[in-house]
């Protein structure tokens, strides 16, 4: 039987607590949508102050996502970053996939 070789990033998880592995999640979350929103501006060559007029918010805010800092960020302004960048968003249960309005949820 051949023994699985782990990646330095395998070890580091498994060696955290429960607590550390917890926050060390939280924060993965957070750089996947930051470079989500990152990867998306590059791909349709948007920059900051262009997606911030798009969506109706400040470039401090745009900056403060990409950059994964949450002090200038809410779900109000994550959905109309997402308007901006032309995302759509669903929720899918039981195998159905319900879309729903950015245009609605931003502005409530």
């Amino acid at each position: 039987m051949t023994k699985k070789i782990k990646s330095t990033v395998d070890e580091f998880v498994e060696s955290l607590s429960q607590k550390e592995k917890k926050a060390f999640d939280e924060e993965y979350k957070d750089l996947l949508l930051s470079e989500m929103i990152l990867a998306a501006m590059e791909e349709d060559h948007i920059s900051v102050r262009r997606l911030a007029k798009l969506a109706g918010v400040s470039p401090t805010v745009i900056q403060s996502m990409r950059s994964g800092i949450k002090k200038d960020f809410n779900l109000g302004s994550f959905f109309k970053i997402l308007k901006g960048l032309e995302c759509k968003i669903f929720i899918e249960r039981k195998g159905h996939k319900f879309p729903l309005d950015l245009a609605v949820i931003h502005k409530g």
